[in-house]
């Protein structure tokens, strides 16, 4: 019965060294397909960036051209897109202008500065009101 045991530890530590390994084998494996994931991924965006730089060069006087959010979505522009084809869709976008700041909107139209003016005056008023009727 000691020998069985033995065997069958034997085996035992066999089958686990054999589950190590495949543990190990698949870990490797998939750090490799990672791996070569991250090298692709870095790929496509240094295409991605030479190609907008290559733009960039061809027209140097116009403004860069922004992507909006519904080109990003619409179909045939996503995560699975070749990089290609995502800057060609970038190429084509409109070029949006940024909204008009606060110095573009008009003083008597910005918040802060009517209520300010409310107030000025609700406190001339009670002044005037003061004055008038003789209260000190």
């Amino acid at each position: 019965t000691d020998a069985r045991r033995a065997e069958e530890e034997t085996a035992k530590a066999g089958e686990q060294q054999e589950k190590l390994s495949r543990k190990e084998r698949k870990a490797r494996e998939k750090a490799e397909k990672e791996a070569r994931d991250a090298e692709r991924a870095r790929h496509e965006a240094e295409e991605a960036e030479r190609l907008a730089r290559e733009s960039a060069d061809r027209a140097p006087d116009t403004e860069p051209a922004t992507v909006s959010a519904a080109s990003l979505t619409s179909p045939g522009v996503g995560s699975q897109t070749s990089p290609r084809a995502a800057a060609a869709a970038g190429a084509r976008a409109t070029a949006m202008r940024p909204e008009p700041g606060p110095a573009a909107v008009p003083v008597s139209e910005r918040p802060e500065v009517l209520v300010g003016a409310a107030f000025a005056g609700a406190f001339l008023l009670a002044k005037i009101l003061r004055t008038i009727t003789g209260d000190d």
